[in-house]
């Protein structure tokens, strides 16, 4: 059985530092959204129909593998939520990991969009996401997507039985890591490093 944790929430609100950590201390594998959106790009050019088409078929076989091969799998993953689609998405992983016999955490982040603007030019963001590296073009995208986009649920709103919203404009990504372990019970998988990466 395979279990699905997606770590959600706006650009540059810290997903990937989150997710990185849950990785080491649980043990089992990761993909970032952006995994799958800077190869297509390479390939294809951002926004063409076949970057789009390549990285929706990153994903897909990722998950279908991770349930194939029963192994965990933590998924970051940018929502609006105020667009079905996005959360159908959500639902369709929800259910192939559940159905299968795993489980689906989901953990939504939320920060001031001053710390998401400081954190977008870090020089980890830079390193793992070429496409951000343009910092002006991805300043203005948090901003604009900020304005259009609900990028948060609402207080007291829950889409998932195991749904665990964490402000985290002051914590480091161990004190989230942390705290999601503990709210949902997880322990470490008992694979060596190189298995895990």
């Amino acid at each position: 059985m395979a279990n699905l944790i997606v770590v959600c929430g706006p650009q540059a609100v810290g997903k990937m530092t989150v997710a990185e950590r849950l990785r080491d201390k649980l043990r089992c594998s990761m993909m970032m959204n952006h995994d799958s959106i800077e190869l297509s790009d390479r390939i294809f050019g951002f926004g063409t129909p076949a970057q789009k088409e390549l990285n929706g078929a990153i994903r897909e076989r990722v998950f279908s593998l991770a349930v194939k091969y029963n192994q965990d799998l933590i998924f970051t993953f940018v929502c609006a939520f105020d667009m079905p689609e996005d959360v159908a998405y959500l639902k369709n992983l929800e259910a192939q990991f559940t159905e299968s016999g795993g489980q689906f955490y989901f953990v939504e982040l939320s920060a001031t969009l001053e710390r998401r603007l400081e954190r977008n030019e870090t020089p980890h963001r830079m390193e793992r996401k070429p496409s951000k590296r343009n910092t002006e073009w991805s300043r203005q995208d948090i901003l604009k997507t900020a304005e259009r986009y609900k990028l948060n649920t609402e207080e007291g709103e829950t889409l998932f039985p195991r749904h665990l919203k964490i402000e985290n404009t002051d914590l480091s990504p161990d004190e989230v890591a942390d705290r999601v372990i503990e709210a949902f019970g997880l322990v470490p998988n008992s694979k060596d490093e190189k298995e895990q990466r």
